[in-house]
């Protein structure tokens, strides 16, 4: 029985040097040492100031297309923070568009739902190829929200997309209504229902890999393993990753090494 909810989702609080993350100085510097002309910054997907993709280009043409999401409880963060994190998939030939989107309080999660879905389509424009969607905590709700039954995504781009990658992801947001965090996310019943891929359908055939570190908060681990279960009996085609020494910080890390084993499960290996 869980007694204080806003610890359970605390990560920093259980991590060392948790306050001093992220590092803002690791994507900035590798911004600033990228390939000039294989960097296109601040492409619009919408009218919001903050719906701009970072799109970052391999040498030669690409693979294909990764999508990653940034996490942040929906209300922290921009695109910008997660550079490096493109290091891994640009390595292997692929390129990495990374949206960001308005924040709660300002908007809510339904909202930012779809605008991740207009950022998908607008990225899937700009690169041809396979894709696959990842993200992280937040992210990873919002990536795995783009292949539920309700997606607003085209049959086009769904023909296109290989699989999904949640990373310590969020999929039954109900449990933030006991939370002092809802004061900003405004979730009520029947929209923490509504926003929980785990009480949805997933689209048919959809390949979902749910991943999270074994060090994490058992709130995370319960949440991806959530997913897995219920998705599994819901026809979808479920991976399941509980990866060793990782906590909610770290847990993205293996992003930057092309020969990691996230990367190898983003890209099909």
């Amino acid at each position: 029985m869980i007694a204080d909810w806003d610890d359970a989702y605390a990560n920093g609080a259980h991590i060392p040097g948790g306050a001093d993350w992220p590092d803002l100085e690791a994507p900035r510097r590798y911004r600033a040492a990228f390939a000039p002309g294989r960097l296109r910054e601040g492409i619009a997907y919408g009218r919001h100031p903050r719906d701009r993709i970072d799109l970052f280009l391999p040498e030669g043409r690409p693979e294909g297309l990764v999508i990653f999401v940034h996490g942040g409880y929906w209300c922290e963060f921009d695109r910008g923070a997660w550079s490096h994190y493109a290091a891994g998939a640009l390595a292997r030939g692929w390129a990495v568009a990374m949206p960001g989107y308005a924040l709660a309080p300002e908007v809510r999660i339904a909202a930012i739902t779809r605008s991740i879905g207009a950022a998908v389509l607008r990225a899937a424009d700009l690169v041809a190829g396979p894709i696959v969607l990842a993200g992280h905590s937040a992210g990873g709700h919002l990536v795995t929200r783009q292949v539920c039954a309700d997606s607003s995504l085209t049959g086009e781009v769904l023909e296109r997309l290989r699989r999904v990658v949640s990373i310590s992801g969020l999929h039954d947001l109900r449990p933030l209504l006991a939370t002092k965090l809802n004061s900003a996310l405004r979730l009520d019943r029947a929209q923490a229902a509504a926003e929980s891929p785990a009480l949805l359908w997933p689209l048919p055939g959809v390949s979902v890999h749910a991943w999270v570190g074994d060090a994490e908060r058992p709130e995370f681990v319960r949440q991806t393993t959530l997913l897995a279960n219920v998705w599994t009996g819901l026809g979808a085609e479920m991976a399941q990753t509980i990866a060793a020494g990782h906590h909610h910080f770290s847990v993205i890390d293996p992003l930057t090494d092309p020969e990691s084993d996230l990367v190898a499960a983003l890209l099909g290996d």
